[in-house]
């Protein structure tokens, strides 16, 4: 998703070591991962919801009756 590489990284945890303080990163990194999880959970539930509305629009149900069944069904009688 981002592209980060391994000295970005590595400044970032530095600048959250001197923020934070070394007493609560690990609280705040549990945390931070708990959102991250979240946030992909729904991100993928929006994902599954819109391929299954695509997939229900692009195929007709068997049952109902399209508007070129109906006029050659007229035209024969």
């Amino acid at each position: 998703m981002f592209d980060i590489g391994f000295w970005e990284l590595l400044l970032i945890l530095l600048v959250a070591l001197l923020v934070i303080g070394p007493e609560r990163l690990p609280g705040a990194a549990r945390t931070a991962g708990l959102w991250v999880r979240r946030a992909r959970a729904l991100v993928n539930l929006v994902r599954d919801e819109v391929d299954r509305q695509m997939d229900a629009e692009s195929k007709p149900p068997a049952s109902q009756e399209t508007d070129e069944d109906r006029a050659s069904r007229e035209s024969d009688t």
